[in-house]
C-alpha cells in the first residue's frame, strides 16, 4: 500500500510542478527581460575554414553556438537563420549549410542554451519554448537585416511563436517537419506511444525526453530511415536531452496559431515522419495559407536522409519564386 501512495504523491508532485512552471512561462512576461545570462563574456571557442566555394566560422559566443557558412560569391543579400528541434544542435544541418552556400545564401545556425555547444544557463527540464524564443529573438537581432527563418520540428514551432509574438515581419519561413500548427501533444503523443511506449512510460516516469532517443537503435527508429546519411551511433552520439515543458506549451489553452501571416511559408513534411502527422501538417498549411511540401520516402531529420540533395534543392527552388533579394 504504500507504494501507491508513493506513486500517487509522485504523479501529484510532478502534475503541480507542470501547471505551475506552465503558468509562469508567459511569452510576454519572458520577453521583457535578457535571458542570455553569459552576455558580455566574449569569445570561448573560434575556428574558422576556407572552403573552394564558402567560408565557415564556427565559434561560441556569449555561451551561444554558431556556425556560419558565408557565400564567396553571394547571390542573395537576405541570410538563412536555421534553428534545429530537440535533442539537436546546430551541428544537424551541416548537410543543407554547405548546398545553401554553394548556392550564393549565406546560412547561420545557432545552438540553444544546453544544446551543441552552446553553454546550459538553466537547467534543461525548467527550459520553456517561451524562454528559448528569447534567445531566437536575439539571433534575429544581431542579424544586419531579417532573414528567412527556417525551423526544424521544435524549431518550427519557434518559428510559429516568433512570427506571432515578435513579428510577422520575415522575407519568408521554412518549417521542416515542424511541430503542427494547433496542438502538437494531441498530434504527436500518439505516434510517439504507439512506436516506443516504454520511451513514453519513461519519460513520464523520469520526467525526461531523452528516454525517446535513450539508444542509437532508438534514436534512429524516431528520427531517420534506412539510408541516412548519418548512422544510428553518430547520430546518438550527438544528441542532448532536452525539456518535457516544451511539449505541453505548443497546444491550448497556451498556445493558438496566429491567423492571417503575412510572411511567406513553405512547411515540408516527411512521408515517414514518426513524430508529426502528414495530417496535421496539411491543417497546418491550410490554417497558415502556406505552401506543402510532402517529401517521400524519409524521416523526420529531412536535413539527413538519402533525399536531403533534393529536398533542398526544391526549397531553393520555393525561395526563389518568392523574389526575395
Amino acid at each position: 500500500m504504500i507504494f501507491l501512495y508513493l506513486f500517487i504523491a509522485y504523479w501529484v508532485v510532478l502534475l503541480t510542478f507542470i501547471i505551475v512552471n506552465l503558468v509562469k512561462a508567459n511569452p510576454q512576461r519572458t520577453l521583457a527581460k535578457d535571458q542570455n545570462k553569459l552576455r558580455g563574456t566574449g569569445i570561448s571557442f573560434e575556428e574558422k575554414s576556407d572552403t573552394e566555394h564558402y567560408f565557415i566560422l564556427h565559434a561560441v559566443e556569449d555561451g551561444i553556438e554558431r556556425i556560419t557558412y558565408t557565400p564567396k560569391i553571394r547571390k542573395h543579400e537576405a541570410p538563412i537563420l536555421m534553428l534545429h528541434g530537440m535533442w539537436h544542435g546546430a551541428w544537424c544541418w551541416e548537410p543543407w549549410q554547405k548546398y545553401f552556400a554553394e548556392n550564393g545564401w549565406e546560412v547561420i545556425t545557432f545552438s540553444l542554451p544546453g544544446h551543441g555547444k552552446s553553454t546550459k544557463q538553466r537547467t534543461i527540464f525548467l527550459c520553456t519554448l517561451d524562454y528559448y524564443l528569447a534567445f531566437l529573438r536575439d539571433e534575429v537581432a544581431r542579424l544586419p537585416q531579417k532573414p528567412i527563418l527556417m525551423g526544424h520540428s521544435m524549431g518550427g514551432a519557434l518559428t510559429q511563436w516568433y512570427l506571432k509574438y515578435l513579428g510577422d515581419d520575415l522575407p519568408a519561413a521554412v518549417l521542416v517537419a515542424p511541430w503542427v500548427a494547433k496542438n502538437s501533444y494531441a498530434d504527436g503523443a500518439p505516434l510517439l506511444i504507439k512506436l516506443d511506449p516504454i520511451g513514453a512510460l519513461l519519460t513520464f516516469i523520469r520526467w525526461n525526453t531523452s528516454s525517446y532517443v535513450r539508444s542509437p537503435k532508438r534514436a534512429a527508429l524516431l528520427l531517420t530511415t534506412e539510408g541516412a546519411l548519418v548512422t544510428p551511433e553518430d547520430l546518438h552520439a550527438q544528441l542532448t536531452n532536452e525539456s518535457a515543458l516544451v511539449t505541453f506549451q505548443h497546444m491550448p489553452p497556451l498556445w493558438y496559431p496566429p491567423k492571417g501571416l503575412h510572411t511567406s511559408m513553405l512547411i515540408l513534411a516527411a512521408e515517414k515522419d514518426a513524430v508529426v502527422s502528414l495530417k496535421g501538417l496539411k491543417a497546418s498549411a491550410e490554417h497558415y495559407g502556406a505552401e506543402l511540401l510532402p517529401i517521400s520516402n524519409s524521416g523526420h531529420n529531412l536535413m539527413m536522409e538519402a533525399t536531403a540533395p533534393e529536398t533542398v534543392k526544391k526549397i531553393d527552388n520555393w525561395l526563389k519564386k518568392q523574389e526575395i533579394i
